[in-house]
């Protein structure tokens, strides 16, 4: 296979999204490609049409490919449960859960046997890879075993284009230092500054002195694009799903950050709504009185909820419940039961019996070992309109006792919804913006807000695809792919 890697000076300067876009720009070209990330540690993950759990990133990537995700385009997913231990998922499903230095020093040698499988099984179904590296590839204390970076660039023999942000500050430090530091720098065959603001012309002597003194060629300088309206992975990304309506008397939705937070996407379709400030509150001080509280997805719901328990949110949400809509997902709707039960510690803690902060009379959470990996639809039955919702759920919690269904299918229910109060396990719930109007109907009504017309924006892979191709050399991007083939 032909192939290009895009690796960073630091997490979270874009590489994901630069990804994103070859990924769609190759299959416009009618390339068959797919993206590749060897190792990939997010609690925000995708659940794949096989039901296997992959990063959430690789997942997007390859609907901007057009093609189905798979667990060989992820092979290796971490999930922190706390500062020392990750959950490791190997081909999408769950293997065990390890710290760092038994992960190191016993599953490297795995790691590599599951990259070359991967990449042996990519290889009979697509002609390209785009890989992502993560972090650095100037982690030196860490580039004897690492699994990622310019190891996988090597296996892979393919070229390496480093991406700096500009937005942060340090950019000629960053891309300087992290060269100097590099292992196999030879590969670097391109530099791309992402995230500028500004007149670029006020940045051409930059890209001079950056040529002249690596040697790489600067391929391109990408502006900042505020509302791209691609989800995003890395945590670092929370900062930026929020958002302050310039519309008078508009809708307030406050999100409880929790500790371990995951799947935090599922707040980011509000950003489409021009009559929605979104803020997130990280203590019930901060909460307020707003018209919608959501309380998202968690990696460790017990740990998250005995957390918002001595910040006192159980005495928040009852006072709230009634006039604002109170909204859980995943982990944030289990918190509604009225017990909780992991008693072998699944879910992160064990726990033989917690009490829940009752929202919902008689629901019960027990949290099982195998874990529930499953794409979902059904019918949502709002006031006035049915819509039809479709996404994935990745739990280990097992609801009973709850009625009146959120979701309804031919032969299954899921959810909650009844008096201001929805709950669900399905991630993905607010994406179709018919579900987004239904379920702010009534509280637009109650503000005396008018309904937004529908808007034809057009795909966002698309969008973005080519604002990123209108600012590179893309025909040097294709030259270095192409080179010593």
């Amino acid at each position: 296979m032909r192939g290009i890697m895009i690796q960073g000076t630091a997490s979270d300067v874009g590489k994901s999204m630069i990804c994103t876009a070859f990924c769609r720009i190759f299959s416009d070209q009618g390339l068959q490609v797919a993206p590749f990330k060897s190792q990939n540690m997010s609690n925000n993950s995708y659940v794949t049409a096989r039901g296997e759990e992959i990063g959430r990133a690789q997942g997007v990537q390859a609907e901007a490919a057009r093609t189905l995700a798979t667990a060989n385009m992820n092979p290796i997913l971490l999930k922190p449960e706390s500062d020392m231990k990750s959950q490791v998922v190997l081909f999408g499903k769950k293997l065990e859960t390890m710290d760092g230095m038994d992960y190191r020093t016993h599953f490297y040698e795995k790691g590599l046997a599951a990259i070359d499988l991967a990449l042996s099984n990519l290889a009979r179904d697509f002609t390209h890879l785009v890989i992502e590296g993560a972090g650095s590839p100037a982690e030196v204390n860490l580039n004897d075993r690492e699994l990622v970076n310019m190891a996988v660039a090597s296996r892979a023999d393919v070229p390496v284009i480093l991406v700096a942000d500009i937005e942060r500050g340090g950019v000629f430090a960053s891309i300087v230092g992290t060269l100097a530091l590099m292992p196999e720098r030879e590969r670097v065959k391109g530099l791309i500054i992402n995230k500028f603001r500004g007149d670029v012309r006020l940045f051409e002597d930059g890209i001079r002195f950056l040529e002249s003194y690596t040697g790489i060629p600067v391929l391109g300088v990408i502006p900042h694009m505020p509302s791209h309206e691609i989800e995003q992975e890395d945590s670092l990304g929370v900062p930026a799903v929020q958002q302050v309506s310039k519309v008078e008397n508009a809708i307030e939705l406050v999100v409880c950050r929790h500790p371990y937070i995951s799947n935090f996407t599922d707040i980011e379709p509000f950003l489409n709504e021009p009559d929605i400030t979104i803020r997130w509150a990280g203590t019930v001080d901060e909460i307020g009185c707003p018209d919608i509280l959501l309380v998202p997805g968690t990696k460790s719901t017990i740990a998250d909820m005995r957390y918002w328990k001595e910040q006192g949110l159980e005495n928040k949400l009852q006072a709230l419940k009634g006039s604002t809509w109170i909204v859980g997902l995943c982990g944030g709707f289990q918190m509604f039961a009225d017990t909780l039960s992991d008693p072998e510690g699944h879910d992160g803690i064990k726990a033989e019996i917690e009490a829940g902060f009752g929202l919902v009379p008689n629901m019960h959470v027990h949290f099982e070992k195998q874990k529930v990996v499953q794409r979902t639809s059904g019918i949502v039955k709002f006031p006035n309109t049915e819509v039809r919702v479709a996404g994935y759920e990745i739990h280990h919690g097992v609801i009973t006792g709850t009625a009146y269904p959120l979701i309804e299918s031919e032969d299954f229910t899921e959810g909650y919804f009844h008096d201001r109060l929805l709950g669900t396990h399905l991630h993905g719930f607010f994406r179709d913006p018919r579900c987004r109007t239904a379920f702010l109907a009534p509280i637009r009504k109650r503000k005396n807000l008018p309904e937004p017309l529908p808007e034809t924006v057009g795909d966002p892979f698309d969008r973005w695809a080519k604002h990123v191709k209108g600012h590179l050399d893309w025909q040097k991007v294709e030259q270095i792919m192409e080179a010593d083939r």
